[in-house]
């Protein structure tokens, strides 16, 4: 793989880096890594960054112990727990490749959902579609986090227009450079096709599967996530208008994704 994240002379395979944060998930991240790698490692020349965000389960240890066998897991560590878009970025600025995927590392996300989005750009190039986001079809969550849920989703549609029912998702594939360019805060994640729209680039939802997770926990309550997004949907309705955008910092192709 080269620098660019272009695939080698002779390999057939596109570059593609995939981004985990995990916060004490040591049970999931073995069987998560392990399924990626079988159900994308033969489309894609993968480039695995997992980043612990300040685990006291010894998730680290057994990240480091996939990497000492396998040369395509890299690990980078928060001393402290920063949170989930803290943990995106770090990983988006070690990541090789031009697009990188992101899934969570509790084992909610199926890695085949994340070979079809995949096969929805040209991992070579920079299109017209800045973003990828997967919108997850018969939800496993309960009932009253399911209903929080499609409220907020409802509520920040109408309010920011970013045509996404489900941007909390964690599988998403977008060009590392355009993240990169992002106003960066805390919850970034969720807001995302909103902020893709604003740099003039289109989104494509993609229905995923919602499996059980196998270890974690959510980080909110109900109503720490609503007291949460009130804020946040202030701040982005507020930073969507207050956004001048000129010339990106990275070639962009003709019209095609």
């Amino acid at each position: 793989m080269t620098d660019g994240g272009e695939s080698r002379p002779g390999s057939k395979r596109p570059a593609l880096s995939v981004v985990i944060p995990v916060c004490d998930e040591a049970e999931s991240i073995p069987v998560v890594l392990r399924e990626l790698l079988a159900k994308a490692g033969d489309a894609y020349a993968l480039d695995i960054v997992v980043v612990d965000d300040g685990s006291v389960d010894g998730s680290a240890d057994v990240v480091e112990a996939a990497a000492s066998v396998e040369p395509r897991i890299r690990l980078i560590r928060h001393s402290s727990r920063c949170g989930k878009s803290s943990a995106l970025r770090t990983g988006m600025f070690a990541a090789r490749s031009r697009w990188v995927a992101t899934i969570d590392g509790d084992g909610e996300n199926d890695p085949s959902d994340l070979v079809a989005m995949a096969g929805r750009v040209d991992l070579g190039r920079i299109g017209s579609v800045g973003l990828v986001a997967g919108n997850r079809r018969r939800r496993t969550a309960g009932a009253a986090r399911l209903v929080a849920s499609r409220l907020a989703n409802a509520i920040r549609k109408a309010a920011l227009r970013d045509d996404c029912p489900d941007t909390a998702c964690g599988l998403k594939l977008i060009p590392r450079e355009l993240f990169l360019v992002l106003p960066y805060f805390d919850s970034l994640h969720r807001y995302m096709p909103a902020l893709v729209r604003r740099y003039g680039f289109d989104v494509v939802n993609v229905s995923v599967d919602d499996r059980p997770r196998i270890s974690g926990q959510s980080k909110y309550t109900n109503l720490r996530r609503a007291l949460v997004g009130i804020v946040d949907l202030l701040g982005v309705y507020w930073l969507l208008r207050r956004t001048s955008i000129g010339a990106l910092p990275f070639e962009r192709d003709g019209d095609g994704g």
